[in-house]
């Protein structure tokens, strides 16, 4: 049975408001509890803007979930029914992996910015199947597919609405019945993305190409994206068009990971200050901890954050160490951070293939192992639906600052991978993790350089970003020091996927 929603606040309850007048000029009226075709250009661009804790996923929730009851179909990225002159549809979209995995373990939909921006082509005979599952065929005839696996596809649908998913319950593999991917030339209806503040204008441009109605979820105490001199997308949006939540809700709750961040507001504190708040909560809460070394058990599976190259480089190389790795070769276990993919442009479909599979830059993956054939790897990807793959890869090691990295395991092109047992918090942001560490010499080293981002001490955004990665507990790490390993590296941890989905054999 399933739990009633929680009530909205008066500010959540305002912007629920002002989204759903938008949504009623474009013919989805949830006041009135009316669906129509589409009409008009659409309601535009609307943002949602708030601080971590405020509530933005909650409205995002109900949202989403009115609107399916009002009618609406939500869009996955595996696969589009017919379309149809009265449909209308919802995609939930975040900028990553990790940030979609976030939203679909609180029962949201979501797939990625990147997965909607193309499309499966699917083979036919397999289509009628999926047509068949989504209610919008009669079941079919398929030769070599018996009665007993569309039984087990129909059973597998209706507990879990994937429609790869339910293929491979059938005995299908990805390569059977997705042929290809292509980039989307129709438009789609209503579009809400999550960790909206890691966008740039050519981003937001695609989507308001793509949707006409366009509703933005994001925090704006973010760093901005990397080379957008701190400005965010927000800010190029009318403010008659921004919403704001103000009300922190988590910290009802008493948690001390939220109470530091939104600290990081006065604008009267200091590192020093900070650090001694750090220190007070860790005294008096076990969800935060005050460490003099960092781990290298949690380096495994979360990275630390930092804020320099160089740093990031040389806990990577301690990690390494550490744990008795091999300088020519990985072990299963190692984590590992997608680069981009590094393929002529020739190559469009391989290339469309291994980001369908969520290997794109930013995407969180585990070293399994090498695959059949020469140059694949075996991947766990973190947080894509399908997480094991194998895919053709080049891993890179860096060692020191000025010398050329050392490949472990290379492709002649494929997806390219840097070691992620460290990252930059820039690199983080869109991801949560358990357990987070946050290496304080680096963020004082921000303090001390003065440098301001958008009016606001570069070291307070950085320190943000990094405290709310943390869902459960926060590491603040005060040494340049590594903690020697309690166990060895290993993939047992990760668990195999329900329904293996592999789009092109290796």
């Amino acid at each position: 049975m399933a739990l009633p929603a929680p009530p909205l606040s008066d500010d959540q309850a305002a912007a629920y408001d002002r989204i759903a007048a938008a949504l009623a000029g474009t013919g989805a009226d949830l006041a009135g509890d009316l669906l129509g075709a589409a009409r008009g250009d659409g309601a535009g661009v609307l943002a949602v803007m708030g601080k971590a804790g405020s509530g933005k996923t909650l409205l995002l929730a109900a949202l989403a979930r009115d609107l399916v009851a009002l009618g609406v179909e939500t869009v996955a990225a595996e696969w589009e029914g017919r379309r149809r002159r009265e449909r209308r549809t919802l995609a939930i979209l975040a900028p990553t992996n990790k940030a979609a995995a976030v939203l679909r373990l609180q029962g949201v939909p979501a797939t990625t910015i990147h997965r909607i921006l193309y499309t499966p082509i699917y083979d036919p005979q397999y289509e009628r199947i999926a047509e068949w599952l989504a209610g919008n065929g009669s079941r079919p005839a398929v030769e070599g597919l018996g009665e007993a696996a569309l039984d087990r596809a129909r059973a597998f649908y209706d507990q879990i609405p994937s429609i790869p998913g339910a293929l491979a319950a059938a005995g299908l593999r990805g390569s059977d019945f997705i042929k290809g991917w292509k980039r989307r030339e129709e438009p789609l209806d209503i579009g809400f993305v999550d960790e909206a503040s890691m966008l740039d204008e050519r981003a937001l441009a695609d989507l308001a190409a793509i949707f006409p109605t366009l509703v933005l979820f994001g925090d704006p105490a973010q760093l901005a994206p990397v080379g957008a001199s701190g400005a965010m997308v927000f800010d190029a949006i009318p403010a008659g068009r921004r919403l704001s939540l103000a009300r922190i809700h988590r910290q009802a709750a008493g948690n001390p990971i939220l109470d530091l961040a939104h600290a990081l507001a006065d604008p009267a504190l200091g590192f020093e200050d900070f650090e001694d708040r750090v220190a007070a909560a860790a005294a008096r809460d076990p969800r935060v901890v005050l460490a003099r070394r960092v781990s290298a058990d949690l380096m495994a599976r979360s990275p630390v954050l930092v804020w320099r190259n160089t740093t990031r480089v040389r806990l990577i190389q301690a990690f390494r160490t550490a744990h008795g790795c091999p300088p020519d070769a990985l072990l299963p276990g190692e984590p590992l951070i997608c680069d981009g993919i590094e393929l002529p442009l020739k190559h469009r479909r391989k290339r469309i293939d291994l980001e369908a599979r969520g290997l794109i830059k930013g995407a969180q993956a585990i070293w399994l192992g090498p695959g059949r054939s020469p140059g694949f790897a075996r991947l766990h990807v973190a947080g894509a639906e399908q997480p094991q793959v194998s895919a053709a890869a080049i891993i890179k090691i860096e060692t020191a600052e000025g010398e050329e990295p050392f490949i472990p395991f290379a492709a002649r092109m494929g997806a390219a991978f840097l070691h992620g047992a460290a990252v930059t918090i820039h690199k983080a942001q869109g991801s949560q993790w358990e357990e987070v560490q946050v290496f304080a010499p680096d963020l004082f080293a921000a303090a001390a350089s003065g440098r301001e981002e958008a009016g606001t001490p570069l070291w307070k955004r950085l320190a943000y970003v990094a405290v709310t990665r943390a869902q459960h507990r926060l590491h603040w790490v005060t040494r340049a020091m590594l903690a020697r390993p309690t166990r060895p590296l290993g993939t047992d941890d990760l668990a195999a996927p329900a329904a293996p989905l592999a789009l092109a054999p290796d």
